[in-house]
């Protein structure tokens, strides 16, 4: 045994998100007996791999009461009180995901406009959407000849269905807005593509077939889905829906054991009062990167092994050979 296996050396920390059942709650589990072997390259489903993070920094705001006693009025035990916690952190990579997360609200996707569409902060009137055919998958979307034409090798594109005046979460796979009444979205048919997060970049361009670069993060579309072109991504300051996922970071080892924390369910910070959401990293005056700054705060889940409320679950592997203590 030596105790040099007893200091994690980590180069960077890794973040990797999970969406959350809305309706029935986490279903996304970090199991160390079973996930000591996590690839960071290739994380299994339904861990989304988002990049290495910076400035990673866990925050308890729990606190521990004293209850007192006696004559003397001293401290005769300890209860834990305001379970809380938080995290910050700054993603380095920009995608939609990130921004999704680091702005908490709903997230847009930019769709492709007639040329004749009046001008709208978040898009406005797109092209008509292409329905999807029988054999479509989460990598290839089925078109058929003459509606392939319009699309090329790069374009991005959003994939779901239309929105004929649903009710409540919306978006295949993983939620991605709330609707409380149709009248809210202007009965907009194209309003389920607009927030879906089942976007993907046209790597190949068939006689009949998109095949994406990545798989669609929610899954095999929904039966009765369509596709259309998008432009960009775009966020508002604010908005009603908070999203809501499972969060795993890995602190991976350059030497000595591997760090992971997980938590069950993360949505938007409620208990920090206010944080930048960008920051300028400096590379070389006058060029910067653009960092996204997110802010989180854990919702409890309940641990089936003994009933205990938690909020985060840190696991460390320690490095083989390594002293116990």
């Amino acid at each position: 045994m030596t105790r040099a296996g007893l200091r994690p050396i980590a180069r960077q920390t890794r973040a990797y998100f999970a969406p959350v059942d809305r309706v029935n709650g986490p279903t996304a589990i970090f199991d160390p007996s079973k996930d000591s072997g996590f690839q960071l390259d290739a994380p299994p489903a339904p861990w989304i791999d988002l990049g290495w993070i910076e400035n990673f920094q866990r925050t308890s705001t729990s606190q521990i009461e004293a209850l007192i006693g006696g004559t003397a009025g001293a401290v005769s035990a300890q209860a834990r009180h305001g379970l809380g916690a938080r995290i910050d952190f700054e993603f380095r990579d920009w995608g939609k995901l990130q921004m999704a997360l680091a702005g908490g609200a709903e997230h847009m996707n930019v769709l492709a406009t007639d040329p004749s569409a009046s001008r709208a902060g978040s898009g406005g009137v797109p092209l008509a959407a292409v329905p999807l055919l029988a054999g479509s998958s989460a990598g290839e979307l089925v078109l058929g000849a003459g509606a392939i034409s319009g699309f090329q090798a790069g374009d991005l594109v959003a994939c779901d269905v239309d929105y004929t005046q649903q009710v409540g979460y919306v978006g295949t796979g993983i939620a991605a807005a709330y609707v409380k009444s149709p009248g809210d979205v202007r009965n907009d048919a194209n309003y389920v593509r607009r927030v879906t997060f089942n976007v993907g970049r046209v790597a190949q361009v068939t006689t009949t077939s998109l095949l994406l670069t990545q798989a669609l993060p929610g899954g095999v579309p929904a039966a009765g889905a369509a596709v259309q072109k998008a432009m960009a991504f775009v966020d508002r300051e604010d908005g009603a829906f908070l999203q809501q996922w499972s969060g795993l970071f890995v602190a991976e080892e350059e030497s000595g054991g591997r760090v992971c924390f997980f938590y069950p369910s993360l949505s938007p910070c409620t208990v920090k009062a206010e944080w930048e959401r960008e920051s300028l990293t400096t590379i070389q005056k006058p060029i910067g990167g653009l960092a996204l700054r997110a802010s989180f705060a854990a919702l409890p889940t309940v641990d089936g092994n003994d009933g205990a409320m938690v909020l985060c679950y840190r696991s460390y592997f320690p490095a083989s050979g390594a002293a116990v203590y």
